[in-house]
């Protein structure tokens, strides 16, 4: 009988559990469906429970059989020795989106699971989303479980009230002033690259040039400038700790726990999941280990978060301004450190597949390193070829694949009722390419069309858009022409035989096997 009553118990109990996974992976989704499609938006039909997952793993599984040199016909690639070099790189890191969008529209919907996505690249929809300043539009939650150890509660991840808090502190840290105050340290950063880079030349046996792979080396000038910046005399112990957010980024972009994404429950963690809560845990310790250390030491990020955060009140203080600076030291590493030395390597690549650029680069900020002069924040303001081409840069490689927004409560964009919950993408690579807003040339790389106007808010993303805008773009663009100026001063770069193109989505577009380059001494000019 007893038996007989727990085995009833039993059944019951694993009903009601199916009926509820049902009701939240089904029922419910399927209503925002419903309401999008009475809109006359449509997409590929999902199935119970993984919405289109199992569409989209097929699609880039075919996708990874397509050789990077045979690209689809309509897309133009570039010549060089040994092949194409192909800048639409969609078909490749986003081959579902591509082949929805062929299908559908420019608007459609898709579901990951329980979480229903807004795919938008209409220009008009995407200029709405630009400029919609409401806090009822937040940043997607989608994967938010999965990069809770890289990103916490930071400004990145954060909405509503939480995010224009945090906005509020950190913002005056990027404002114009505090930046012209960096450049000297990013100038010190830099002079040690060219140094290491001098060295492998003269140590190379007399050969007039030398193949080397960049991208660690930039990512060591990039962490050099960021933990300057962020723990002033303590960079050195900066520097360790975003080696390990490194280690932890490539944990988390990893294949993500659908579990906890679909749910909202992590009671069943991964293994990777573990290794990255681990890993976290080291950093937090060794984040909190520096504020300890920094105390006295005004003249740096870290410090001015915390009191900051400390200054603002609310709760528990202590605790509140810990979580604080760990979450935004964490988001300023991914965004100062790793999508700015990534956009280096972009942009190397193209002035190496573009001499003609790179000589109009080399001869501004020759003039501005004249006489042994160092590039103050005046002379980087001058170099407009090189603004011109890391703008280009930014067109053709945006460091962001997506702007991603969730609609927190029912809202209206350009004649479309969002309901609440619906996560919105804007491909950005695709709205940076669409020859209707970028004339024909779209694919090609041409900085010159930045030479007279900025482009339309709602055509050019590298930033985000709308009130989300990255704080550190200033930061990033002066960062980014520091390195470059005094790279080009010394070298003459071309693309290396062994370069191979393969842009691969890793929470950001980075070259998948680096980029190689043949760096030789600048030609004396007559």
């Amino acid at each position: 009988m007893v038996v007989a009553t727990a085995a009833s118990l039993c059944w019951v109990a694993a009903c009601s559990l199916g009926v509820y996974l049902y009701y939240v992976l089904w029922l419910l989704p399927e209503r925002v469906r419903a309401d999008l499609r009475r809109q006359g938006i449509a997409g590929p039909r999902p199935s119970f429970p993984y919405g289109n997952l199992a569409d989209m793993r097929r699609t880039a599984a075919a996708a990874t059989k397509t050789a990077p040199s045979s690209p689809p016909a309509a897309v133009a690639g570039e010549q060089r020795d040994g092949g194409v070099i192909v800048h639409d790189y969609r078909h490749a890191v986003f081959p579902f989106y591509d082949k929805w969008r062929k299908e559908h529209g420019p608007v459609f919907m898709y579901s990951v699971g329980n979480m229903v996505f807004l795919h938008v690249s209409r220009p008009d929809l995407v200029r709405e989303l630009s400029l919609c300043v409401s806090l009822d539009l937040g940043k997607s939650s989608y994967m938010k479980a999965t990069h809770q150890p890289l990103f916490g509660e930071g400004i990145i991840k954060s909405s509503g009230h939480a995010w224009a808090h945090q906005r509020k502190l950190i913002a005056p840290e990027f404002f114009l002033d505090k930046v012209k105050g960096m450049v000297d340290l990013m100038v010190e950063s830099a002079q040690v690259l060219v140094k290491s880079w001098e060295d492998r030349l003269d140590g190379n046996g007399g050969a007039s040039a030398v193949n080397i792979k960049i991208d660690d080396d930039i990512r060591a000038y990039s962490a050099d400038v960021i933990s300057r910046a962020c723990f002033g005399s303590s960079y050195v112990k900066g520097k360790q700790i975003f080696a390990m957010i490194r280690e932890l980024q490539k944990m988390v972009s990893k294949k993500p726990n659908l579990l906890a994404e679909m749910t909202g429950l992590s009671i069943f963690p991964t293994a990777s999941s573990r290794a990255a809560w681990r890993l976290n845990r080291q950093v937090r310790g060794l984040i909190l280990d520096l504020v300890g250390d920094s105390e006295g030491d005004d003249g740096n990020l870290l410090s001015a978060m915390l009191r900051s955060a400390s200054a603002s009140g609310g709760g528990d203080l202590a605790a509140a301004a810990e979580d604080f600076v760990v979450d935004n030291c964490k988001n300023i590493y991914f965004a100062g450190y790793e999508s700015t030395a990534v956009t280096a390597s972009w942009c190397m690549m193209l002035l190496a597949l573009h001499p003609e650029w790179q000589d109009r680069v080399r001869d501004e900020a020759q003039e501005a390193c004249a006489c042994g002069r160092t590039p103050d924040f005046p002379a980087l303001q001058k170099m407009k070829n090189l603004t011109m081409v890391i703008q280009e840069t930014l067109r053709l490689y945006p460091a962001g694949a997506v702007v991603s927004r969730q609609a927190l409560r029912e809202l209206s964009l350009g004649g479309v009722r969002v309901p609440k919950g619906v996560n919105i993408y804007v491909p950005v690579s695709t709205v940076h390419l669409d020859t209707a807003l970028w004339g024909a040339d779209a694919h090609e790389f041409d900085p010159g069309r930045f030479a007279d106007a900025r482009p339309p808010l709602h055509a050019y993303l590298p930033f985000g858009a709308g009130a989300r805008t990255c704080l550190g773009q200033t930061f990033a663009i002066a960062e980014l022409k520091v390195l470059l100026a005094l790279v080009l001063c010394r070298f003459e770069v071309a693309l290396s035989p062994e370069y191979e193109h393969s842009p691969v989505l890793r929470l950001i577009v980075e070259p998948e096997h680096g980029v190689r380059l043949m760096l030789k001494n600048v030609r004396p000019t007559r």
